[in-house]
C-alpha cells in the first residue's frame, strides 16, 4: 500500500484517498458498458477517507481495481461498448471522467466472496452473486455468496481540505499543556516544524483557484 501511494504521488504529494463501491451497482445480466453509462454525471463509488467529496471530477492520479464483472459482447452503441476488453472499458471511463489524470486500472474476474462469517448486511435487491435485481423477490432470498467490487486509491484536490483541517486543529491546540506529549521525546521546535510541513503538504494538493484562496487566507493570518 505504501509503495502504491508513492507511485500515485508526485510534486511533493504524499497522501492518497481511498474509495470503494461495495457492492458495485451492476444490474443482473447488464454489461459493464451499460452500467458505467448510467454514471456519466456521478460516480458509482463513495469516499472512504474523511475528506469532503467534490462535485467536479478532478484528480491527479489514481489506481482502480474492478473485480467480479465481465464484459458481454454486444453491438457497439457507444464508445464504451466498442472497447475490446473489460480493462479498456474501465480505462476509457476513467479517462472520460478524469481527463488529464494519470489512471491505472486492473480487472479481476474473481468476485469477493461473502460466505460466513462475512456479515449479511446486504439489501434483498441483491442476487446470490451480488448483482442488482429489477425488483424485490417475492420470496425470501438466499444469502449473498459473492459481490462485484470497485475500489481505488486517488490523489486528488479533495485531500487539501482534510490536510488543512488537520493543520488548523493542531495549530489551535496548546500542546504545552500536555507534558506527556513532550515527555515522549518530541521537542516543541520539532512539533512546529512538523506543522509547517503539514501546511506545505496541503498546498501541494491545490489547484489554481485554491492557490489564490490560500494566499488570501495567509494574508488574513
Amino acid at each position: 500500500m505504501m509503495h502504491l501511494a508513492e507511485t500515485l504521488n508526485f510534486s511533493g504529494r504524499k497522501v492518497v484517498a481511498a474509495w470503494a463501491s461495495l457492492p458495485f451497482p451492476a444490474l443482473r445480466g447488464c454489461s459493464l458498458p451499460d452500467t458505467l453509462r448510467a454514471y456519466q454525471q456521478d460516480v458509482p463509488w463513495k469516499l472512504l477517507s474523511s475528506c469532503r467529496e467534490q462535485k467536479v471530477s478532478c484528480c491527479f492520479a489514481q489506481s482502480v481495481v474492478l473485480r467480479g464483472v465481465c464484459k458481454e459482447r454486444k453491438q457497439p452503441p457507444s464508445p464504451l461498448h466498442a472497447c475490446e476488453s473489460t480493462e479498456q472499458v474501465l480505462q476509457h471511463y476513467l479517462h472520460t471522467l478524469f481527463p488529464g489524470a494519470f489512471s491505472t486500472s486492473h480487472v479481476l474476474e474473481q468476485p469477493c466472496h461473502t460466505l460466513p462469517p462475512y456479515p449479511q448486511f446486504f439489501s434483498p435487491l441483491l442476487t446470490r452473486q451480488g448483482f442488482l435485481r429489477d425488483k424485490p423477490p417475492s420470496y425470501s432470498s438466499a444469502a449473498v455468496e459473492s459481490i462485484p467490487v470497485l475500489a481505488g486509491l486517488q490523489s486528488s484536490p479533495a485531500l487539501r481540505t482534510l490536510l488543512r483541517s488537520l493543520h488548523r486543529d493542531l495549530h489551535q491546540a496548546d500542546v504545552r499543556r500536555w507534558p506527556s506529549f513532550f515527555s515522549a521525546g518530541v521537542e516543541h521546535e520539532d512539533f512546529q516544524e512538523a506543522l509547517q510541513e503539514l501546511r506545505t503538504l496541503a498546498q501541494c494538493y491545490e489547484t489554481g483557484f485554491e492557490a489564490d484562496e490560500s494566499e488570501d487566507e495567509a494574508d488574513s493570518d
